[in-house]
């Protein structure tokens, strides 16, 4: 039974989209979690660490790596090892400070992210195939407006 299913009526309307907002999420990323196994043996993670590093062409320092993805250093380090041993991401000293280097795709990483990237912008656009383009411009707009307001709260809060 999913999130939603389990809300009662008397729960207020905001609480119940954002129960719905949280079972669409959570079942697309079941779905793209599991055509990355199926298609690219590849997991989520994997996947994640591989777009951050195509977003930064020079490389990425370790701590830049995880305050991106949101998760400990440990969980960069592990998945990081594994794209090293496997040809995917290389390591690159950084000038000036011995302690430090730059996570980076090499050239058969980008070459396999940008074959993943293509499939999965088709499972999402799939996955949004119930909507035409004018609900999808909607939903982005109303969500929007939602994230602007839920970054206005935490950042009046700090």
């Amino acid at each position: 039974m999913d999130m939603e299913a389990r809300a009662h009526s008397e729960h207020p309307e905001a609480l119940r989209l954002w129960l719905r907002l949280l079972t669409c999420t959570q079942i697309v990323e079941k779905q793209v979690r599991s055509q990355l196994r199926e298609r690219f043996d590849t997991t989520l993670p994997r996947f994640d660490l591989m777009a951050q590093l195509e977003r930064a062409p020079d490389g990425l320092k370790m701590n830049e790596l995880s305050r991106r993805m949101m998760v400990t250093g440990g969980n960069v380090t592990g998945i990081t090892d594994q794209l090293v041993s496997e040809g995917l991401v290389d390591r690159v000293d950084v000038e000036g400070d011995r302690r430090a280097y730059r996570v980076r795709l090499t050239p058969k990483g980008r070459k396999l992210f940008h074959e993943m990237a293509r499939q999965h912008e088709s499972w999402i656009v799939d996955a949004f195939a119930g909507l035409n383009d004018k609900d999808i411009a909607t939903l982005h707009k109303l969500l929007g407006k939602v994230k602007d307001h839920a970054q206005a709260r935490t950042e009046a809060a700090v």
